[in-house]
């Protein structure tokens, strides 16, 4: 058969598929069907809920098999590659900056380059490139530069050399830039701001062919040692695997609540989800704090990922999801494994937090639609997987409004059970596979996810050509509001739906089954936040701001 045959085909075949999968959730949704309940009701299992359970045991199975996979992971045919580890740096903290470039120093690698890229280049930018200079030893070992400029300005509000103005002067800037980076084992280029993706451009640009893989890092990252020669291995088994992406943890973990419960959370994203995923070859975001590329297949995509636009903007978030999105889109799988580790900093505070999670939320659904173009060149599970987390959040605010305003206090207290329930199921196999208690808090999360991250996505799609706010530099936390607003309407909402509900119990006295099933409800309720409130203190709260325990790296030394 013609590839262009075969093609159209994949086409038409994955396409139905996928009307095929939302149809089937949304009729399951929307007739409610039940296969068991109670004479009254009160009590129910239907379609809906026995495919989202179904969801979770499939996710959680290929997860399962993935982990087995990683445990005898085959040896690499060549280990005389060339990688280029590449950085990327905006007013990051010091104490932060030192650390990452120390674990850096301790990877196990021979002949490994180091790219520092600084987003900015006036004078208070400058104790990054004096950090890199400290670590990396000096400026006798470790070349640097201070560019006017960068590869698309020429620092003066001209055209760079991939605009429209290319001044000669600043073609030479260009070039140097490139021989330093290819010339020296570390490298620092501090150039004019324009945001992570335009660092980013600078290290690939830089580089062009002169290494085999390219490896990044954000500058708040401490690497495992081995971290390197591990995505080495993946890449180097496959020829078709185009990026591998590693176990990404917290490093502040125990400075807030809001960092520990985003430790677990962590975890699961990427050791279930990603896992699963990774076993079909689809990993669908190769996270910044670690990832590797195969250099020739960066070089093919660079330009049109630098100058990607939505909606008829640019684009200034996203810049991970949007590079992996490139590869799947030549037909390379991407993959995940978990015997390469780092640990990052996170939002510590509550509002930066959820700043964070909009601006991703954003990257993701309109990275959803570039996505879609390409599942035709990939495994049916990537159609499948993400219509259903695509569209599971529009799903999920239509039950809770529809409960909440149902006028029946019983509704709203199965609901909140039916959430922790889920949630404890899922932090139940999460502790069976880590092998750790800790894991029992994710279903603390749950909690966050519907009060928080639901309205927080829901704004997100709302204001998605919107880009004019996101989380900060560390060195200087800047708080912004703006995150609050989804969250208080949310707020609002259902505080709403719960003074209707006992307006409308107050007009009608309660059955006896149902004052059972609520005084029942409450008390299994209230027994679950006491018990978890308990472990809290017992195994996380005594760990709180005691630094030296939560950046010590349980790694091997290389």
């Amino acid at each position: 058969m013609p590839s262009r045959c075969r093609n159209a085909l994949n086409i038409v075949v994955t396409t139905l598929f996928a009307v095929v999968v939302l149809f089937t959730i949304l009729l399951a949704y929307v007739t409610g069907y039940q296969f068991i309940h109670t004479e009254q009701h009160h009590l129910s299992f239907g379609l809906y809920g026995a495919f989202l359970s179904l969801h979770l045991f499939l996710q959680s199975l290929f997860a399962f098999l993935e982990h087995r996979r990683m445990r005898s992971p085959a040896q690499p045919q060549h280990l005389r590659r060339s990688v280029a580890l590449c950085i990327a740096a905006y007013q990051e903290d010091p104490d932060y900056l030192r650390k990452c470039l120390r674990s850096i120093r301790r990877i196990s690698f021979p002949g490994l380059r180091v790219v520092l890229v600084v987003d900015g280049n006036r004078p208070e930018d400058r104790y990054m490139m004096d950090v890199f200079q400290e670590v990396m030893g000096g400026a006798d070992q470790a070349g640097s530069m201070v560019w006017k400029g960068n590869f698309h300005s020429d620092g003066c509000g001209g055209g760079g050399v991939g605009g429209g103005g290319r001044s000669t002067v600043h073609m030479e800037e260009a070039a140097r830039v490139a021989r330093l980076v290819r010339s020296c084992r570390y490298s620092c280029i501090m150039q004019e701001w324009g945001g992570k993706r335009e660092v980013m451009y600078t290290a690939f640009k830089a580089l062009g062919d002169s290494v085999d893989y390219v490896q990044v890092c954000d500058s708040d990252t401490v690497l495992d040692p081995a971290c390197t020669i591990e995505m080495l291995k993946i890449l180097e088994e496959d020829p078709m695997v185009g990026a591998v992406g590693g176990d990404v943890q917290i490093l502040n973990k125990y400075d807030s609540w809001i960092s520990f419960l985003s430790s677990v959370r962590y975890w699961m994203a990427f050791n279930i989800e990603r896992a699963c995923q990774s076993y079909f070859g689809c990993v669908q975001c190769i996270s910044g704090p670690l990832g590797m590329y195969r250099s020739s297949l960066l070089q093919r995509f660079l330009e049109p990922w630098y100058h990607q636009t939505f909606l008829g903007s640019k684009c200034s978030f996203g810049d991970d999801r949007h590079l992996t999105n490139r590869v799947l889109s030549f037909g390379y799988k991407t993959k995940f494994t978990a015997r390469s580790q780092c640990q990052t900093e996170t939002p510590t505070q509550y509002l930066r937090w959820l700043n964070q999670q909009t601006r991703w939320s954003k990257s993701y659904f309109r990275e959803w639609l570039y996505n879609a173009l390409w599942f035709h060149k990939h495994s049916l599970w990537m159609t499948y997987e993400s219509v259903v987390t695509g569209f599971f959040p529009f799903f999920l605010v239509a039950t809770v409004i529809h409960l909440f305003y149902r006028g029946r206090l019983w509704n709203i207290l199965l609901f909140l059970l039916t959430v922790q329930l889920v949630g404890m199921v899922k932090a139940t196999y999460a502790c069976f596979l880590r092998g750790s208690l800790v894991m029992i808090f994710m279903s603390l999360y749950s909690l966050l996810y519907m009060s928080s991250l639901l309205p927080a996505k829901m704004f997100a799609l709302l204001t998605i050509n919107k880009a004019g706010w996101g989380t900060s530099g560390r060195r200087k936390i800047v708080v912004n509001f703006i995150g609050a607003v989804p969250v208080t309407v949310w707020a609002v909402v259902l505080l709403g739906g719960v003074a209707y509900t006992i307006y409308c119990e107050t007009q009608e006295p309660f059955s006896e089954t149902e004052k059972a099933l609520l005084i029942t409800g409450t008390i299994l309720y209230a027994c679950y936040w006491l018990i978890l409130l308990v472990l809290y203190l017992a195994i996380v709260a005594k760990r709180c701001n005691k630094r030296e325990e939560q950046y010590h790296l349980p790694y091997a030394e290389a």
